[in-house]
């Protein structure tokens, strides 16, 4: 309790702004990079925060976000919370969106890491490019209440596009950030942003995307998928990246199986591969297929017979597939599904 009152008091005897710390969350995108803008040029020293997770979309992530920190002028850090951050997706106190995307809880996770770094980094409050209305789960009022009361921010949280339509925030109530200062962006509409970015001279920034596989149809079906059959309590880090590959069909309660689609994935699928039955074509181009779970011999075929359709072959003629099971490697004669087979799409997880 000392400490913290030490720590509290230290807060409200500070009146220079160039004394002040805050850390910004920074995803990349326009709204963080403007948010974290605003309260550098009011001249508080900004510290960028990035967390990794497993979910993201963007395989240029890490450089839009770079270089956003790189045009505010800010210090960047890097941390990877994925496997943390996996309780938040299996176990969500505020439940999903409509899809698997746990967005309130998610964003009180993040919330809580950005509070660790301030008190690391002796800053006095935390920034964040939230715009009141923009997303229909996780910003709406009560849901920006709740994360900013969740995480033990309160109101050391300051959201500056729309702060003029939120309480104060301690900065605001202390004095060292004036209210006309700071926006009132709500909704979703982009244009004030756009418009801010041309003011402020940020250009280089990425169009607004889903961003999380969480929020994508077909991903969540395979984790409602995986959840039902494997269960939450035994899926590893692992298990969610495989969900990202290939096309997965579900076979049988204990039988799945996923098919490569490109030479990138099938070599993806591999490294993946913990003991699976893995069925590969010998003679002719085609994608490396996992068999998941306690499959039967039949099952191994039917998925040797759907892996043959997907194989660069002009006829229904057999296909010879190598099969590797619990470490033994033996051949096998199949013959394509037929591309109006009705079980393809039955099967097919999406």
């Amino acid at each position: 309790m000392i400490i913290v009152s030490k720590y509290e008091d230290s807060m409200k005897a500070m009146r220079n702004r160039s004394e002040l710390r805050a850390i910004a969350l920074l995803s990349g995108g326009l709204d963080s990079t403007l948010a974290a803008a605003i309260v550098v040029n009011l001249g508080v020293r900004v510290v960028g925060l990035h967390i990794a997770t497993l979910f993201d979309t963007d395989r240029k992530r890490l450089e839009h976000i770079t270089t956003a920190a790189s045009t505010v002028g800010i210090p960047l850090v890097t941390t990877d919370l994925s496997t943390e951050h996996l309780e938040i997706v299996k176990y969500p106190k505020h439940g999903y969106g409509a899809e698997m995307n746990p967005c309130i809880d998610c964003r009180i996770f993040m919330l809580k890491a950005a509070g660790e770094m301030m008190k690391r980094e002796k800053a006095q409050f935390v920034i964040t490019g939230e715009v009141l209305g923009q997303r229909p789960m996780s910003q709406h009022r009560h849901a920006l209440e709740v994360t900013a009361k969740e995480s033990g921010l309160g109101n050391r949280l300051l959201r500056p596009l729309s702060a003029d339509w939120l309480p104060d925030s301690l900065p605001v109530a202390e004095g060292w950030i004036q209210r006309h200062d700071l926006g009132c962006m709500q909704g979703r509409s982009r244009k004030e942003q756009v418009a801010l970015a041309d003011q402020l001279g940020i250009h280089d920034y990425p169009q607004p995307a889903g961003g999380c596989l969480l929020c994508e149809k077909t991903y969540s079906a395979r984790l409602r998928d995986t959840f039902c059959y494997t269960g939450k309590n035994k899926m590893t880090k692992p298990d969610f990246s495989l969900l990202k590959y290939g096309r997965h069909f579900r076979l049988s309660e204990s039988a799945k199986t996923i098919v490569g689609r490109n030479e990138r994935e099938n070599a993806i699928l591999a490294g993946l591969n913990r003991g699976y039955v893995q069925i590969e074509p010998i003679d002719t181009p085609g994608p490396l297929t996992l068999v998941m779970g306690n499959p039967t011999v039949n099952e191994i075929h039917l998925s040797a017979c759907l892996a043959a359709r997907y194989c660069d072959h002009t006829d229904q003629t057999s296909v010879a597939m190598k099969l590797i099971q619990q470490g033994e490697a033996s051949v096998i004669l199949v013959s394509p599904f037929d591309d109006d087979d009705p079980r393809i799409s039955h099967w097919r997880i999406e």
